[in-house]
């Protein structure tokens, strides 16, 4: 084998992988779109029903189910923990955004 066979060979390999990273990317942006459409749902209810925008005893119990899920999948638990973090802080955003509308309205049923 020469090194530009291994060159091209390497190359092939690296799109392979980078094509099934991108759909990977692709699925993950479209699961957190469903993530937060659920969520509006649950930040209008919230807001109709005046209850607190977060929920640390859930965050706690989602996080701690989050870490036992990221290390049976062999990922890292504390960067599980980062990404779900950060992703609550958005939806508390939301819900804080919602909660002060004048009249939220009540979550649509699909």
């Amino acid at each position: 084998m020469t090194v530009i066979d291994t060159r091209e060979s390497v190359q092939t390999e690296l799109s392979g992988l980078r094509d099934s990273i991108d759909n990977i990317d692709a699925a993950v942006v479209h699961m957190l779109a469903e993530r937060f459409k659920c969520t509006q749902r649950v930040g209008r209810l919230k807001a109709v029903h005046r209850l607190p925008p977060a929920d640390p005893s859930r965050e706690a119990r989602q996080i701690a189910r989050l870490r036992e899920i990221a290390h049976a999948a062999r990922l890292d638990p504390a960067f599980a923990e980062k990404l779900l973090q950060f992703i609550i802080a958005e939806v508390i955003r939301h819900h804080r955004i919602q909660a002060a509308e004048p009249d939220p309205p009540f979550p649509a049923q699909d």
